[in-house]
């Protein structure tokens, strides 16, 4: 089997993609990138070779990155903030039978682990906004608006065991801080209190301690079969 260039794995082997950045979140304006994020399933026969296939590729559109369908699953099952929020996207673009069943799972993904991975993120981006104040008199803005929308929906997952991305009402208190309309020090006053929110909905959240990785691991041991009884390596 030909190995695929890194551009023709995400043009014949896309499970599934979608749009992501602001204009899933629902806080797109005027000049807002078109964030494209997707899973790409590589050939079984592919990893039987000494040289394996990528866990990720950028490209090749502007602004596109796709992960490796092991690797996608890897990291949602670690509740990586970014590959969680790629399965819960209202911006669906392309979806087949496997990107169906992937998509099906996305329960067996979240657990409370969301807490430590979500919150510890936002801990690490906070440090950088601070380091911008002190450097420059001013964080980020629009940093500060995305860190203050992920607090919540870690927030509200954890209350409710669904992962909303999309921001609906608080969109305009959201643009209000991307624009610096509202000043450094009541944005760590929400930050602040989004951290304790997120602390005390931990002991009572519907979600399981942990993701249910078997249940995961058996889509994708049968999956990996099912391409490799194929000479094109598709499972469609």
């Amino acid at each position: 089997m030909t190995t695929p260039d890194p551009e023709a794995l995400v043009r014949d082997h896309t499970v599934y993609s979608c749009v992501m950045g602001s204009r899933a979140f629902g806080l797109a304006t005027e000049g807002s990138d078109t964030d494209l994020r997707g899973v790409f399933l590589a050939p079984t026969p592919l990893f039987w070779r000494f040289d394996k296939p990528p866990t990720h590729i950028e490209g090749p559109a502007p602004e596109q990155f796709s992960w490796e369908l092991e690797r996608f699953c890897e990291l949602a099952l670690r509740a990586n903030p970014n590959v969680l929020e790629c399965l819960h996207s209202p911006l669906v673009q392309h979806v087949d039978p496997v990107g169906r069943e992937l998509l099906s799972l996305r329960d067996a993904f979240l657990s409370r682990l969301v807490h430590q991975t979500f919150v510890r993120y936002a801990v690490g981006q906070r440090r950088k906004l601070e380091a911008d104040v002190r450097q420059h008199g001013a964080p980020r803005w629009k940093h500060a608006m995305h860190l203050l929308r992920l607090l919540a929906s870690v927030r509200d997952l954890l209350r409710t065991g669904e992962l909303t991305i999309e921001v609906g009402a608080a969109r305009e208190e959201l643009l209000a801080v991307k624009r610096g309309e509202v000043s450094w020090a009541e944005v760590e006053r929400r930050m602040n209190r989004l951290v304790e929110e997120n602390d005390g909905a931990v002991a009572g959240s519907p979600l399981p301690p942990g993701p249910d990785r078997a249940r995961v691991e058996d889509f994708l041991v049968r999956t990996r079969r099912a391409s490799a009884s194929r000479p094109d390596g598709n499972t469609a």
